[in-house]
């Protein structure tokens, strides 16, 4: 069961009837609340100030707590409703929650992926995906507190792989063979009748010889 209920529900989104099925759906990593929850707890402290505010001014601690809790609530709600989604066709982002949002980018648009990893992030196992794309689409561009970042960017290799769009490695020859494949071979011991310059005497000839000649 969701968490308050909220689901961006990203089944919506696919196209079935072209075959399109999710290989992985990728929430945001705890991390991107820690803040959030901070925000919310602050809100305890301002209440307690009003044990020391003038009566006349009660209302400014419980404004301040109000806003703690319902602006950490929304930032809650707002990394629960971000979903990055990798099917076997595209990458896409569904974030939003009053007024939902969707970017999303063909498998054949994009050209590379970075993964920033920082110090806390390797830590706690978390990181951004930076993409590079045939067209930038600023929705797409960076996706924060992405959760086993490693095995996630090892699967949208996998996708572009399968799809065809990068083909298979040419296997490398090694120098000598090479070598063999390309120099012409030379026989190491050529028949020396191609190379004999002096006239050769045709076998059939019955030409006669001269007398002084037939006469020793």
């Amino acid at each position: 069961m969701s968490v308050f209920g909220f689901d961006p529900r990203v089944e919506r989104h696919l196209i079935a009837d072209e075959g399109e099925v999710i290989v992985d759906e990728v929430r945001k990593h705890w991390a991107a609340i820690v803040g959030a929850m901070l925000e919310m707890l602050a809100a305890i402290p301002a209440l307690l100030l009003l044990a020391w505010v003038p009566s006349q001014l009660y209302w400014l601690p419980l404004f301040l707590a109000l806003f703690l809790a319902v602006h950490g609530l929304w930032r809650i709600l707002q990394a629960r409703m971000d979903r990055f989604v990798i099917t076997n066709m595209r990458v896409f982002r569904v974030h939003g929650i009053l007024s939902q949002r969707i970017a999303t980018m063909p498998i054949s648009r994009i050209l590379d992926i970075s993964v920033h990893t920082p110090i806390i992030g390797r830590i706690f196992g978390y990181g951004h995906f930076v993409f590079e794309s045939a067209a930038q689409d600023q929705g797409l561009r960076e996706i924060r507190f992405v959760g086993s970042p490693d095995q996630r960017g090892a699967t949208i290799q996998r996708v572009i792989q399968r799809s065809g769009l990068r083909g298979p490695a040419r296997p490398v020859r090694r120098d000598d063979e090479y070598d063999r494949a390309s120099t012409p071979r030379y026989d190491p011991a050529p028949r020396a009748d191609l190379y004999d310059t002096r006239p050769q005497r045709d076998q059939n000839d019955t030409a006669e010889m001269p007398w002084w000649r037939a006469s020793n």
